[in-house]
């Protein structure tokens, strides 16, 4: 007799994908961006600048582990090796331990760098919410960052602070969002998104008789306040971008929206791809100014 497997909630899909009219073998430079963060771990894969294929997946047990099977998965329907890689760089908060890069990058620089490749260069302000903090990034029109602010070390209102809640409740993160708002009036936001204690007051709330439905509520809610409280202290110019995998959570991000006044761009790629992203992006400038140079001393 098999032991029943314990769904858990908070498990998001992970994805690959490559690009059917791009020819690897026709590309001067293939350059890639390994974002290993605290939850989730991306490879980017581009040909000359172009997205040539991605992975996206769960963060595992150690940063070099985690950065191997992300590109793995990236380059898992391809016919690339690793030897015919120009460049790799890697960023996230494993970015010392990524093996295969050349050199690590911030992910504030490479988050800020994959907005403009994501939304476009018309993007001023950035904001990643990531699995375990917060950053907002004011930036020039190449994607270049002129000043950012980070939240503290804390996964309050961040990405596995909603996995929790989604693990309390037992919804699945990906229907958190509308079922948020599947209520008939708001409800006053929770009064900490400290995952500790928002989990002791969504229980709280839950024996007051408010629905499940209504706890999603008060969470995004309080999740939206704390983002806000940071967007405020930066400044937010209309052309705002959204990266990380809140972005798809129209929970926090509908009421965040409400609250600034402000419609973001909408993403032309996954939203989780943006540190990996920019870091391709970097590594590809880096091959075109070494190319140059090597012209010039020629």
């Amino acid at each position: 007799m098999t032991e029943a497997r314990v769904q858990e909630y908070w498990r998001w899909a992970e994805t690959n994908w490559v690009n059917p009219d791009i020819r690897s073998q026709d590309a001067e430079f293939i350059t890639v961006g390994i974002d290993v963060g605290s939850v989730s771990s991306q490879a980017v894969v581009m040909a000359d600048g172009e997205m040539y294929a991605y992975g996206n997946m769960r963060t595992g047990s150690d940063s070099p582990n985690s950065a191997v099977n992300a590109l793995n998965f990236a380059l898992e329907n391809t016919d690339l090796s690793l030897d015919r890689v120009n460049y790799c760089i890697g960023t996230g908060y494993g970015r010392v331990n990524v093996p295969m890069a050349q050199r690590s990058i911030t992910e504030i620089t490479c988050h800020a760098r994959g907005a403009h490749f994501i939304y476009g260069n018309t993007v001023r302000t950035v904001l990643d919410v990531g699995g375990q903090d917060i950053k907002v990034m004011r930036c020039d029109g190449n994607g270049k960052v002129v000043s950012f602010l980070m939240n503290d070390k804390c996964a309050a209102g961040t990405g596995r602070g909603m996995e929790v809640i989604a693990d309390l409740l037992s919804v699945p993160i990906g229907e958190v969002g509308d079922r948020s708002f599947d209520i008939e009036h708001e409800v006053p936001p929770v009064s900490s998104v400290c995952v500790v204690y928002a989990k002791s007051e969504a229980t709280a709330l839950l024996r007051k008789g408010l629905s499940i439905n209504e706890v999603l509520a008060a969470y995004c809610a309080a999740m939206a306040e704390r983002i806000l409280s940071l967007l405020k202290r930066v400044g937010v110019e209309p052309d705002f971008a959204i990266t990380g995998g809140m972005a798809k959570n129209r929970g926090v991000i509908d009421r965040l929206k409400k609250k600034i006044g402000l419609e973001p761009l909408k993403p032309k790629w996954d939203t989780q791809l943006a540190g990996a992203a920019g870091a391709a992006i970097i590594g590809y400038a880096h091959c075109r100014n070494e190319k140059g140079r090597v012209e010039h001393r020629g």
